[in-house]
């Protein structure tokens, strides 16, 4: 990590990220959904934390993000800001609840802001959701948007394949973000879309562009934690990097403490009062 990043404790904003994206400087972007993981991630110099519906995935181990409510999303995010000093946090607006109906979306949206304490929010789509993300907007929420492979869609795709690979799937990709950036949010995801076309993407537009398995041509990366750091080793898409092998720590911990708990090397003399 270098000094730079490391001494420089100021507040994450929004406004810090488009400045970041004038300087050319990349945008580093992790999940956390508890007080202790988004500590250590905070103070270790993460610019971004989500508090993604990844969490009905990782934490409540559902097979889509579909089934994650927003009281479940509110909690996390709760528990996230409150660990967090330096970083901006972004909570999700889960499935079902804003999705069709604006005013709902402004609902759901004041809720999180309200109770969570967060700094913004995300939303999957488009055109399709544009008058949930005016109404969110007008109230002064700042809106991260989402475009590609967006997981509250699955069901519509029926697959997790690579998204924007056909001439009309990338036209209206451009098209969305176009109007993302124009409707006024911050910043905006790419999942799971062609690098060149991800490239293009940021290039044209003026607010910084985050991608998970995007290629390197974005503004700056995302994963989810627990893939990157090893503890889920059932997803291994190409655009994930493992930079540590928990799963393995972990295990190797806990059988630890049971072979001292069964051979009454634990605890010892000098662990009783």
């Amino acid at each position: 990590m270098s000094t730079a990043i490391a001494d420089d404790s100021r507040k994450v904003t929004t406004h810090r990220l488009y400045e970041m994206k004038q300087r050319g400087e990349k945008i580093a972007m992790l999940t956390a959904y508890d007080y202790s993981m988004a500590q250590i991630i905070d103070c270790a110099g993460m610019d971004v934390i989500l508090v993604g519906d990844s969490a009905s995935n990782v934490m409540a181990g559902n097979i889509t993000t579909l089934p994650i409510t927003l009281d479940q999303m509110i909690y996390h995010g709760k528990s996230v800001v409150k660990a967090v000093r330096r970083a901006l946090v972004v909570v999700d607006l889960p499935f079902g609840s804003y999705q069709g109906n604006s005013k709902e979306a402004l609902a759901s949206a004041i809720r999180v802001m309200k109770q969570t304490h967060a700094d913004c929010i995300k939303m999957e789509g488009g055109a399709e959701i544009r008058e949930s993300i005016q109404r969110v907007l007008c109230a002064g929420i700042p809106i991260m948007g989402h475009l590609g492979l967006t997981p509250q869609s699955i069901n519509k795709f029926g697959t997790y394949t690579v998204r924007a690979r056909e001439e009309a799937e990338a036209a209206k990709l451009v098209e969305d973000a176009r109007l993302l950036e124009e409707l006024g949010c911050f910043a905006l995801v790419l999942e799971k879309i062609p690098a060149e076309l991800a490239t293009r993407v940021a290039s044209e537009l003026r607010i910084p562009v985050i991608g998970i398995g995007a290629g390197g041509g974005v503004d700056g990366q995302v994963l989810v934690m627990h893939d990157m750091l090893g503890i889920n080793q059932d997803f291994s898409p190409r655009f994930l990097r493992r930079y540590a092998d928990l799963n393995a720590v972990i295990t190797d911990a806990v059988q630890a403490y049971i072979g001292d708990i069964k051979t009454r090397d634990f605890p010892n003399e000098k662990e009783q009062y």
